[in-house]
C-alpha cells in the first residue's frame, strides 16, 4: 500500500495490556471504524509463529479498511506476512539495510529523539519519523522526554513527515499546535477508552484541528 503523510494523522499502536473485554482484533476493528489511519502491530512476547499468524489476520483487517499495517521491529515477519512496513528504533536493524532488502515501496518508520537521528534516518531512506516521548507515557515510563518545542525543531530539520508519540490524549494534544507534526501515535488514549470507536473519532477530529488548523480550501 503506497505511503502518504496523511496516513500518520491517527496512528494506532497496539498493546495487549488493554485487551480483556475485547480481543485485539475487536479493539482494532473499532479503532478502524473510528478513523485510525495507520496501525502498528507491536508484540514483545509472542513467539514468531504466533506473531505471524496474528499479523496475517491483522493485515487482512487493516486492508479491508484501506489502512496500512506496519510491524514493530520485526522485519522478517513483516516481509513474511506481506505487511506494508516496519517501525524501528535506534537499536534495531539500520534503516539503510531494511531499505536495500525490502525495496522502495516498503514503509519504514524510524524513531528519532535528536536532529542528528532524524537527519540520519531520512538520509538512510526512512519514510517517516516517530518523535517523542512528548508527554509522560504509561506504556514507556522511562522514555526520554522531548518538549513540544523540541518536537518542532526536529520536524523542521527534515523533509519527511513525523508523528508525535508518548502520552498523547485529549487533554494535552493542543500543546502540539504549531509543532509541524503530521499526526499522533496513540496507545492508551485509544485502546484504554471505554468506547474505542468514539475515542478514535474524537482523537482524529482533534488532531486535524490542532495540527492542521488552516486547511487548504
Amino acid at each position: 500500500m503506497p505511503f502518504h503523510p496523511d496516513q500518520l494523522l491517527l496512528y494506532a499502536v497496539t498493546d495487549r495490556a488493554w485487551t480483556g473485554r475485547q480481543t485485539l482484533l475487536e479493539q482494532l476493528e473499532a479503532a478502524l471504524q473510528g478513523g485510525v489511519t495507520l496501525v502498528q502491530l507491536r508484540e514483545k512476547d509472542l513467539d514468531p509463529a504466533a506473531f505471524l499468524a496474528e499479523a496475517l489476520e491483522v493485515k487482512a483487517l487493516c486492508h479491508r479498511y484501506h489502512v496500512p499495517l506496519i510491524l514493530n521491529d520485526q522485519v522478517d515477519l513483516a516481509l513474511a506476512c506481506g505487511a506494508d512496513g516496519v517501525h524501528v528504533g535506534s537499536e534495531d536493524l539500520p534503516v539503510a539495510h531494511i531499505r536495500r532488502r525490502a525495496g522502495p515501496d516498503f514503509i519504514i518508520g524510524a524513531t528519532a529523539k535528536t536532529i542528528q537521528q532524524a537527519q540520519a534516518a531520512q538520509a538512510a531512506g526512512a519514510n517517516y519519523l516517530g518523535v517523542g516521548a512528548v508527554f509522560p507515557s504509561p506504556t514507556k515510563p522511562g522514555a526520554q522526554r522531548l518538549t513540544p518545542e523540541e518536537l518542532g525543531v526536529i520536524c523542521a530539520s527534515v523533509s519527511i513527515p513525523a508523528v508525535a508519540i508518548g502520552g498523547i490524549g485529549p487533554s494535552n494534544l493542543a500543546q502540539l499546535k504549531g509543532s509541524g507534526a503530521a499526526g499522533i501515535a496513540v496507545v492508551s488514549s485509544l485502546f484504554g477508552a471505554e468506547d474505542i470507536q468514539a475515542a478514535a473519532q474524537a482523537l482524529a477530529r482533534q488532531a486535524r484541528q490542532v495540527l492542521f488548523p488552516h486547511p487548504i480550501p
